[in-house]
């Protein structure tokens, strides 16, 4: 074998496993990746029909938090201001969960048709919101009432 076709042979050779890393590292990435969701984009049917799990946001909606006794096993509903889906989740809470907070809830949907979520996480401060949630969300009178709080608590141009 000539040294050109022992080099042509390295260079295809280099070529096909950089080609076969790469694939390998993005079907790794695609396995892994957590879809976002709104509540009506879930109404709709846009959600994965196979087990994988996905995000889903928006607001808890007022009334819907029920707890059950003895267990850690909460459920309640989550709004983006037209549609509103029930969420199941047994585990601790973060602290700042409560009614009209946007959360984000990770899992899929169990047999019952409930979204059966395996981690909740919730706004850090009560003007931060995750953008896929403020996004996904149709504006409320709540979110209109907070809009107008937070535009008439002053600024530098007003007088005192």
């Amino acid at each position: 074998m000539t040294p050109r076709r022992k080099r042509l042979f390295m260079v295809l050779g280099a070529v096909a496993g950089v080609g076969l890393a790469l694939a390998l590292a993005l079907q790794a990435f695609q396995d892994n990746v957590l879809y976002y969701y709104s509540p009506t984009q879930v109404a709709e049917g846009a959600v994965p029909d196979d087990d994988r799990r996905f995000r889903v946001g928006g607001l808890v909606a007022v009334g819907t938090v029920e707890r059950a006794p003895g267990d850690m096993t909460v459920s309640f509903e989550l709004t983006d201001g037209r549609e509103n889906i029930e969420v199941t989740y047994s585990g601790i809470l973060p602290n700042l969960f409560r009614e009209e907070q946007g959360v984000i809830a990770h899992g899929n949907f169990g047999a019952d048709g409930r979204f059966e979520a395996d981690e909740i996480l919730a706004k850090h401060d009560e003007n931060y919101m995750a953008p896929e949630v403020k996004d996904s969300l149709h504006e409320t009178e709540w979110q209109r009432q907070q809009r107008e709080e937070s535009e008439g608590q002053g600024g530098y141009g007003e007088e005192y």
